[in-house]
């Protein structure tokens, strides 16, 4: 019973304690401010205010020049401009060299082409007689020289382009001869028929004697009027 009184006297006390407390309060000097609390949410914002008056006129104010700036990168070409007008006429160029005379005389006899229809084997390094005209139709100032016996003598001191053409049986030899000098030798063999060909270029002077030779093998076709063999040359330069 004791504790259980002790226990009922100490809260009554208690609470005339608390009561006296506040009555003394009621009466007292008001207390210390409080801590200030945390700031409360932002407020919505209000009606839109009526327009203002305009303010003064500002004058522009031009500033100093700055430094130039970097060099950029170069730009992609541009299409293609028109074309431009003529220039002025040059300066006129040195004369030229004076060129040789023309003589059209030597220019008309400096060729030849002939042909052979033969009617029997020519004999063994003896030349071959080209005694037909292939053009002769032509003017005769253009048909060119005439060959002794199948032999050209030159009349005019140069360079000549030399070719021949001969058809043959199963095998032929030839050489283009120039005086006692053998220039070209040539020797072609087939199964049947064939046409053998040479060509060369030769300075000659004047009065030297060109002509083509057959060598040991001897089957050129003769007696056949639809075959032919054909020797031609002419100038290329004169060097007189």
């Amino acid at each position: 019973m004791a504790p259980r009184w002790l226990s009922c006297s100490t809260a009554v006390f208690l609470l005339l304690v608390h009561v006296g407390s506040v009555h003394t309060q009621a009466c007292g000097v008001p207390g210390i401010p409080g801590i200030p609390g945390t700031h409360g949410p932002n407020g919505v914002d209000g009606l839109k205010g009526e327009k203002g008056d305009p303010g003064e006129a500002g004058e522009p104010v031009r500033g100093q020049k700055g430094l130039p700036g970097l060099w950029g990168p170069p730009g992609r070409p541009g299409l293609k401009g028109d074309a431009g007008l003529p220039g002025p006429p040059g300066t006129p160029g040195q004369p030229g060299e004076k060129g040789r005379a023309f003589n059209p005389s030597n220019q008309q006899n400096s060729y030849f082409s002939r042909k052979a229809v033969l009617s029997h084997v020519p004999e063994l390094e003896t030349a071959i007689n080209f005694n037909t005209e292939i053009l002769p139709d032509l003017d005769q100032r253009f048909r060119g020289e005439l060959l002794t016996n199948g032999t050209f003598v030159c009349a005019i001191k140069g360079v000549y382009f030399l070719s021949y053409h001969v058809s043959a049986k199963s095998r032929v030899g030839l050489k283009l001869v120039k005086g006692s000098d053998s220039h070209i030798t040539l020797t072609d063999q087939s199964e049947g028929f064939l046409v053998t060909s040479g060509s060369a270029v030769l300075e000659l002077e004047v009065g030297d004697r060109v002509s083509l030779h057959v060598t040991k093998y001897n089957n050129i076709v003769t007696s056949q009027g639809s075959t032919s063999h054909t020797f031609t040359g002419f100038l290329i330069f004169p060097t007189a």
